[in-house]
C-alpha cells in the first residue's frame, strides 16, 4: 500500500503539466472564436458577490463596488413591497430626525425673497434667539461664504446651518434700518421638532389638536396639550386632526389611543411570517376616558394615523370624518448596516381590533401603488362617496354593530368631499404659481414693525381687513400677469382673503395664528364642530 502511494506521487508533476497545457489550449481556442470571451471561475458560494467580484476585477471601466452594492440592495427591496427601503448613510440621520423629535442646528425658520434668505422666526430659547437674531434679518454669509443672490436651494442652506451639537457656525446678517452687516457666532444645539402643530379651543368647550407625525415625543406632547386644553375650558369634546399625517412610530399612536380606551381593550395586533402575533391592549386610567372624540382623516393619512383611527373606530370610541385614508398596513423595522447605512424592512402586517388589514394591494409594483391616489381622483372618489366600493369579504362589525371595511384604508363614518366651492381658474393660477404665499411673505416683511405688536389672532385679522389686504393682493397678482374676472372674485375672494390672513398671521403668531384662520373655510373641520356641538 505504501509502495502504491509513492508510485502515484511520482505521476503528480505529469498530471499537473497536462492540466496546465489543457487550460492553455482551451484559452487559445476561446480567444480565436471571434468573441474575445474568457472563462473565469469565481468560487464564492453566493452569486451576488461572485458577480460583483467579477465586475470589480475585470470590467472594462473602473466602477465603485459600493455604488453597485447599493443599486443591488435597492433592486432587491423593490421586489418585496413599496415600504421596504434602503437608506444611504448620508441620508439616515436626516430621515430619522422626524422620528427622534429633534435635530441639531441654529433654530431658525427662513424663506427666500429675491434669492435672499430672510429669517421668518426663531425657536424660542434656541441658539439664534439667544445671540440676538431677529425675524426679518437677512442672512448674507455663512462661515464667510456668500449665500445672498446666489440661488441656493433650501436643502443646501439647511446643510450649511445644521451640524453636530456644540459646534459653531458664523453668520452675517443685514438688518433693515442698519447700514452695516452684523456678525453672529452661533453654537448649534438641539432643536425640537414638534409633532403636534397646534392645540387650541376651536369653539366653546371643544378642543382641536393637529398631529402632523408620530415621533418619540408625540405622547408627551399629547398629554401636555390635553392638560392645557382642559385648563382653557375644553369640556371633554375633542377634534384630533390626522389629515396629511403620513405616520411614524407605532407605539406613539398606540399610546395615544390608549388614553381613550378602558382597561384591556385591543388597540392593534401585528403578525408576520417570522413574527408571532403580538397584541397591544389598553391600560387603565386613560387621560381621555369619556371624551366625545372626532378624528379627521384624508387620503394622505397613513400608517400610524390609520392605526389610531382604526383602533378608536373599531372600539366605537370616535366618529371618523373626512375621506378614505391611504391604506398602509405594513410594519417596518430599521436595521443598521456596517457602513452607517440602513434598511427599513417590512416584518409584519398590522390589524385593527376587528381583524381588518387595511393595506392596499401592491402586487403591480411601486409606481402603480403610489399612482393609486391619482386613480381615486380620476374615479371621482374625493368628491363622491358612491364611487367607493368595498368587497363584502372585507366587511367587519364593531362591538356596537357598526360596519367597517378592510383592504385599502380607513373609510370614515362621515364622508366629506373635497371642497371645490371656492376654486376658480384665478385661484388655481395664483396657487400653482405661489403668488398667494409670496405676497403674504412680502406684506409681512413690509409691515413687520406694526404686525409684530399683535398678540392675538383677533387683533391680527381686524388690522388686515382694515388694510384691505385682499385688494392689495389683486393688484399684486395683476402686476405678476394674473388677472381676475368678476366671476372669479365672487367665487374665490373669501377663500383667498382667508388664506392671505392665515399666511401673514403665521409669520408672527406661528401655527396659533395660522390654523384658527385657515380652518374657517375647512368643511371637514366645520362638520366636526357641528357633530360635537350636537353631543
Amino acid at each position: 500500500m505504501e509502495f502504491n502511494n509513492k508510485k502515484s506521487l511520482a505521476f503528480l508533476p505529469v498530471i499537473f503539466a497536462l492540466l496546465l497545457i489543457t487550460g492553455i489550449f482551451i484559452g487559445i481556442k476561446l480567444s480565436r472564436n471571434g468573441t474575445n470571451e474568457r472563462m473565469l471561475l469565481f468560487p464564492r458560494p453566493d452569486k451576488i458577490n461572485s458577480v460583483l467580484d467579477m465586475i470589480e476585477d475585470t470590467y472594462v471601466d473602473s466602477v465603485s463596488r459600493g455604488n453597485l452594492e447599493e443599486e443591488a440592495i435597492n433592486s432587491v427591496l423593490k421586489q418585496l413591497d413599496p415600504h421596504s427601503v434602503y437608506i444611504p448613510a448620508s441620508e439616515l440621520q436626516e430621515m430619522n430626525e422626524p422620528l427622534e423629535g429633534n435635530f441639531s442646528g441654529i433654530g431658525v425658520q427662513f424663506n427666500f425673497q429675491e434669492d435672499t434668505i430672510v429669517i421668518v422666526g426663531t425657536v424660542s430659547g434656541g441658539p439664534s434667539e439667544k445671540v440676538g437674531v431677529l425675524p426679518g434679518d437677512r442672512i448674507v454669509k455663512v462661515n464667510d461664504t456668500i449665500v445672498a443672490g446666489v440661488k441656493l436651494t433650501s436643502d443646501k442652506i439647511v446643510r450649511r446651518l445644521k451640524g453636530i451639537e456644540g459646534t459653531k457656525v458664523k453668520i452675517a446678517i443685514v438688518r433693515p434700518g442698519i447700514k452695516l452687516p452684523i456678525e453672529f457666532t452661533i453654537t448649534r444645539g438641539k432643536i425640537p421638532l414638534k409633532s403636534i402643530d397646534i392645540a387650541y379651543i376651536a369653539s366653546p368647550g371643544i378642543g382641536y389638536l393637529k398631529i402632523s407625525k408620530f415621533a418619540k415625543t408625540s405622547f408627551d406632547e399629547f398629554n401636555k396639550s390635553i392638560v392645557n386644553l382642559n385648563k382653557l375650558g375644553m369640556k371633554k369634546k375633542l377634534i384630533i386632526d390626522l389629515r396629511g399625517n403620513g405616520g411614524g412610530l407605532l407605539n406613539a399612536a398606540t399610546d395615544i389611543a390608549d388614553q381613550f380606551l378602558d382597561d384591556k381593550e385591543l388597540i392593534v395586533y401585528t403578525k408576520g411570517r417570522a413574527r408571532q402575533r403580538m397584541d397591544t391592549y389598553s391600560k387603565p386610567s386613560g387621560l381621555c376616558i369619556g371624551f366625545n372624540l372626532v378624528l379627521l382623516i384624508d387620503e394622505y393619512s397613513a400608517s400610524a394615523s390609520e392605526i389610531l383611527a382604526g383602533a378608536l373606530q373599531d372600539n366605537d370610541r370616535a366618529t371618523v370624518i373626512g375621506r378614505r385614508s391611504f391604506g398602509k398596513g405594513l410594519v417596518q423595522e430599521q436595521a443598521l448596516l456596517p457602513d452607517g447605512s440602513g434598511i427599513r424592512l417590512t416584518i409584519a402586517r398590522y390589524y385593527t381590533p376587528t381583524g381588518r388589514s387595511i393595506q392596499k394591494p401592491y402586487t403591480n409594483g411601486v409606481d402603480e401603488y403610489y399612482e393609486e391616489l391619482d386613480k381615486r381622483i380620476a374615479h371621482g372618489e374625493l368628491e363622491k362617496q358612491d364611487s367607493i366600493h368595498f368587497d363584502d369579504s372585507l366587511r367587519y362589525k364593531t362591538p356596537k354593530g357598526k360596519i367597517v371595511y378592510g383592504g385599502g384604508g380607513i373609510m370614515p363614518d362621515i364622508f366629506i368631499p373635497f371642497d371645490t366651492s371656492g376654486i376658480s381658474n384665478y385661484y388655481q393660477q395664483i396657487s400653482s404659481k405661489g403668488i398667494l404665499y409670496r405676497f403674504g411673505f412680502m406684506f409681512s416683511d413690509q409691515n413687520r414693525q406694526v404686525l409684530k405688536q399683535f398678540k392675538s389672532v383677533g387683533e391680527m385679522v381686524t388690522y388686515l381687513k382694515k388694510k384691505n389686504i385682499f385688494d392689495q393682493f389683486v393688484q399684486y397678482a395683476t402686476k405678476n400677469g394674473i388677472s381676475a374676472t368678476r366671476e372669479d372674485l365672487n367665487r374665490s375672494s373669501f377663500w383667498i382673503e382667508n388664506q392671505l390672513m392665515a399666511y401673514v398671521s403665521r409669520n408672527f403668531l406661528d401655527n396659533e395664528g395660522f390654523y384658527p384662520i385657515l380652518l374657517k373655510t375647512d368643511s371637514t373641520f366645520l362638520k366636526a364642530v357641528e357633530v360635537l356641538k350636537s353631543k
